[in-house]
């Protein structure tokens, strides 16, 4: 057939265009769904990560504030010092610029003291770990780890959190189906929820290889 349609087309430009036609026609298509599935799985991620860091901020926060309550009641328990002269050392003022200010957002924060400073420190450390889990999910869901989701691998994620996978969404619905699992299972804090995903993809033969934890060590730094 191929043959007997090089002797029919005598012009070489003509025969060179209908081969870019018919390239295009087979190579175009899977390069345009590979594209699609590279940017749900990247907004999927920077969806996370942005949660992460907004976590890992807070867990700062509260941690500081816990550690500064602690060493209020130390020096409440211990007896005062002895009686000092005063003096004046270079880098004083900026040394005790930073614990005031410390002092004074804690108090401020936290009016409920070191009882409540523990609390929040908990609830912060709990929701940091559930997001970073969730990084984790998204990077183990890329069985072949080459930063895009196969039909498979999207249908596999989908389905692992309990939702139901629709092959004719556009990518944007498929990434916002993602990131609203995401921020509810967050939200509401079921561990549950994601830990059995997790599972399922396991179940399945995936795993958190050491391109994985590349990525999630990236993120915790």
């Amino acid at each position: 057939m191929i043959y007997f349609w090089y002797m029919r087309i005598r012009s070489p430009y003509l025969l060179g265009a209908l081969i870019v036609l018919f390239w295009e026609a087979w190579c175009f298509p899977a390069q345009a769904a590979a594209q699609l599935h590279r940017e749900i799985f990247q907004a999927f991620t920077s969806h996370i990560e942005r949660q992460v860091e907004v976590d890992k901020r807070f867990f700062v926060e509260a941690s500081e504030c816990t550690q500064w309550f602690y060493k209020q009641e130390r020096r409440k328990d211990s007896p005062p010092p002895a009686a000092q002269g005063v003096r004046w050392e270079p880098g004083a003022t900026n040394a005790t610029t930073r614990p005031r200010r410390v002092a004074l957002d804690c108090d401020s924060r936290y009016p409920g003291g070191l009882v409540a400073a523990r609390e929040d420190f908990s609830r912060t450390q709990s929701l940091l770990s559930l997001s970073l889990t969730f990084y984790e999910f998204a990077l183990v869901g890329d069985r072949d780890d080459d930063q895009r989701y196969s039909d498979l691998e999207l249908r596999h994620i989908i389905e692992s959190l309990g939702l139901t996978f629709n092959p004719g969404l556009p990518s944007a619905l498929q990434a916002s189906t993602l990131k609203a699992q995401f921020d509810s299972v967050h939200q509401e804090k079921e561990f549950d929820v994601l830990m059995q995903g997790m599972g399922k993809l396991y179940d399945q033969g995936y795993r958190f290889t050491f391109r994985d934890k590349e990525a999630l060590n990236r993120i915790m730094g």
